[in-house]
């Protein structure tokens, strides 16, 4: 597990790379060009100094007094380290423009490819550590690209051209400095090998803690109501000591970089001095020299020093980069399905033909053939399971005819809600088939077969825009008089009027400044303007008092004529007119029928509806 851990990491850094690099070929090979001669305008610039110093002495030996020499080489010292400053500057902000890119690109790629994850993905992982990814991860990930890896490669740059100046000043010490710096770079490598599982630990438990910071602020209501406060603290804290734990290792072991760096910095030049000692004094080297020397030397342990810290920031990015890459990585929802929904009309004989107008009259495009939507909908023996080891729904076989409106009711985790999301396609079926207007749900287009569907939820969710446009949003380019008209038949106009501003009433924190009647009156309205031939309310009136619940049911029996109706609901008195009750216990069907035939049977519906049970 462990090298598989060390596998994926490498192959994420050259992925990382990889990127970044197929986006700003040009600006990185221009930053390379830039580095290069920043790096060595500067070696230029140190080497120099040995020439100021010879020319120094040979004015002392000589008694000249003419300066034009020396002033001519610190000319150009000053003139190589501008070259170096504005070089530098120029390759950092191509960097940090790079960097800002890439944070873009990454955030749009992992938002775009979550659109196209399965719902499965959603619904097993919490809300605040996927957010996580988007922030913590990838700022850390566009931290390296701006700043540690041109930090690292200037770093590498410096040593290369100091290591080269030095050997040209004594390749007797130089070889004394690289067998230094390989046993150095050596102790640094396996360093930063054994913090990486830390790293990458660290941002997994920085995701889990702002998942458990995100659920308890959206259930601060419950979690008052239950004097929950200090099991709730207790949680962040266990979690925030897990986080802290992870980063006091990693940080600890990686820190040890610093010291190790810099205090071998030191013994690297106490050595080099003594050795350059015994060379001057036996004719080897020149003073000149040797300062020169030590002092490329003292530089030298500059860039190691800079390494170690930005070693750090690197396995921080790295594992962020993992954890995106993990979210890349995951499959999107599988459609093969080649039937698709369209527009028709009739022509003068009658014939159903394909149009671009906007008729309100769709069919089923099955390669040449046209199949008129009637919303008839089949359940033929489905087994389904979220999981394999435990199903959900055995054995299951219903039927949906065009314009009935079917009720289903049972306890809760019967699998009555599991139903609306095979229909929805949100999972697959294990065994059995779902056929819709004869053709198997599989061959249709998932994008098509959600435009025939309306869904209300029991937990509505509105969005940060005005009333008429979370109406809109079931129907993008609806007018404004199809946004009023669908909100009156959810007898939602009244109260929107009442509004601040009316349609324009910004909604905020997901209806916080709605009463929940109010919300879930929007969210029929948005299944409304949606005009779909199937319709699936999913406890779409629980949240609804009596008094609203009466002034929305002849609203509802309008949506609801000629369309095909699935009603998930406990109050049997909304599902009394229904053409079907399906009674559902432990995945399977145990009575099927309507009100009449149900309470004849005096089965469960009859205990149910009399009361002798009730729904759990």
């Amino acid at each position: 597990m462990k090298k598989n851990k060390v596998t994926y990491t490498k192959g994420t850094f050259s992925r990382l790379l990889g990127m970044v690099f197929k986006r700003h070929k040009f600006k990185i090979v221009l930053v390379i060009i830039f580095m290069l001669i920043s790096t060595f305008s500067n070696a230029g610039a140190m080497a120099s100094i040995q020439n100021v110093l010879d020319e120094a002495i040979k004015m002392v030996e000589t008694g000249s007094t003419d300066f034009s020499g020396v002033a001519k080489l610190i000319m150009t010292m000053i003139i190589l380290y501008g070259i170096t400053i504005v070089f530098r500057y120029s390759h950092l902000r191509i960097m940090t423009d790079v960097g800002q890119d890439s944070l873009l690109h990454i955030r749009e790629s992992l938002f775009t490819h979550m659109m196209g994850l399965p719902i499965q993905y959603f619904d097993t992982n919490k809300h605040g550590d996927v957010m996580s990814r988007y922030t913590n991860d990838v700022d850390a990930t566009r931290q390296m690209i701006s700043q540690s890896l041109p930090q690292l490669l200037t770093s590498v740059l410096m040593m290369i051209s100091y290591m080269i100046a030095m050997i040209l000043t004594s390749w007797l010490l130089s070889i004394f400095t690289i067998l230094f710096s390989s046993l150095l770079i050596l102790i640094t490598r396996l360093i930063s090998r054994g913090t990486r599982k830390y790293f990458i630990a660290q941002q997994a438990n920085i995701g889990q803690l702002n998942g458990y910071i995100e659920e308890m602020i959206e259930g601060q209501k419950v979690v008052k109501v239950f004097r929950h406060e200090k099991e709730a603290i207790k949680g962040f804290s266990e979690l925030n000591r897990k986080v802290a734990d992870t980063a006091r290792i990693s940080m600890s072991r990686s820190g040890m970089l610093i010291p190790l760096t810099v205090n071998m910095g030191y013994l690297s030049f106490s050595i080099a001095a003594i050795l350059g000692g015994i060379l001057v004094l036996n004719g080897h080297m020149t003073v000149p020299a040797l300062v020169t020397y030590l002092l490329f030397t003292r530089l030298f342990t500059g860039p190691t020093n800079q390494m170690g810290q930005q070693l750090n920031f690197v396995q921080m990015a790295l594992a962020g980069a993992s954890r995106i890459f993990a979210v890349l990585d995951m499959e999107k929802e599988v459609d093969n399905g080649d039937v698709t929904l369209v527009n028709v009309e009739y022509d003068e004989d009658g014939k159903l033909v394909e149009t671009t107008k906007k008729t309100n009259i769709w069919a089923w495009k099955d390669k040449d053939k046209l199949i008129k939507l009637e919303g008839e909908v089949i359940l033929t023996n489905v087994d389904f399971g979220y999981s394999s080891d435990r199903l959900i729904l055995k054995d299951v076989s219903l039927y949906a005819k065009p314009g009935q409106k079917i009720a289903l009711v049972g306890s809760t985790g019967a699998g009555k809600t599991t139903i609306t999301n095979l229909i929805n396609r949100f999972y697959e079926i294990n065994s059995g088939s779902i056929t819709f207007d004869g053709i198997e749900l599989k061959r249709i287009k998932k994008d098509s077969l959600r435009r025939s569907l309306g869904i209300v939820l029991q937990d509505t969710h509105l969005f940060n825009t005005t009333v008429r446009e979370n109406i809109r949003y079931g129907k993008l380019d609806a007018t404004d008089e199809e946004v009023i008209a669908a909100a009156k038949l959810a007898n939602a106009h009244e109260f929107i009027l009442k509004l601040p501003k009316g349609y324009d009433t910004i909604i905020t924190d997901d209806g916080d400044n709605l009463s929940q009647g109010q919300r879930q009156l929007l969210s029929i309205a948005r299944a409304a303007i949606s005009n779909p031939p199937v319709l699936i309310l999913d406890e779409a009136t629980s949240s609804i008092d009596t008094y609203t619940e009466k002034l929305i049911q002849d609203g509802m029996d309008k949506l609801m004529e000629g369309r095909t109706v699935f009603v998930i609901a406990h109050r049997l008195s909304t599902i009394k007119n229904s053409d079907a009750i399906i009674i559902l216990e432990d995945g399977r069907i145990i009575e099927r029928g309507d009100h009449d035939e149900l309470i004849e049977q005096k089965g469960v519906y009859y205990q149910l509806f009399t009361g002798v049970f009730e729904l759990e």
